[in-house]
């Protein structure tokens, strides 16, 4: 099912995640969250996008030839360069900004049959992960932008609190 996507000012998109018990069946949610993000043409949606304080998020990179199912992710180390890269979010309609991340995470997490994973993630595939990661800490991508460019953003986001845009996919 498509659900609606929270935007920004709704406290929800704030709140720290909970995990989940292992063993849970996720599938529903797992093909909400695909349906969701396909439907407003993303490339990553965590829980809380859903209005879930579920810590679990999706990544479809087509380029990449990658996607992946996260479930309860723990980023064990950021290393390598920091890299600065145009970031926006589904959350955030029509915004984008540089933002500066670590080149190379490591993660553990469980994918959508509960087996665990420990793997190493660098370039694209690791920004993307870190930008979904920080949803479920309730940390968005403006929170890491420099504070001249954030100056500059204020006016769309009382713009976008305020419900004052056009969306083409459901939100709340």
């Amino acid at each position: 099912m498509i659900k609606p996507i929270v935007l920004y000012g709704n406290l929800s998109l704030r709140k720290p995640t909970l995990p989940y018990k292992k063993g849970i069946n996720v599938s529903e949610l797992i093909r909400d969250l695909w349906n969701t993000m396909y439907n407003a043409d993303g490339a990553g949606l965590a829980g809380p996008q859903i209005g879930l304080p579920a810590r679990i998020f999706v990544i479809d990179l087509p380029d990449q030839e990658w996607k992946g199912i996260f479930i309860n992710p723990l980023i064990l180390s950021y290393n390598g360069e920091d890299t600065i890269m145009e970031e926006g979010c589904l959350s955030l309609p029509g915004l984008t900004a540089p933002v500066v991340r670590k080149d190379k995470i490591s993660i553990e997490y469980y994918d959508e049959n509960w087996k665990y994973h420990q793997e190493t993630y660098q370039g694209i595939r690791s920004r993307v992960i870190q930008h979904e990661y920080d949803h479920l800490e309730g940390v968005l991508w403006i929170d890491r932008v420099d504070p001249t460019i954030g100056v500059k953003l204020i006016e769309s986001l009382r713009m976008i609190t305020n419900r004052e845009i056009e969306v083409p996919y459901p939100t709340i």
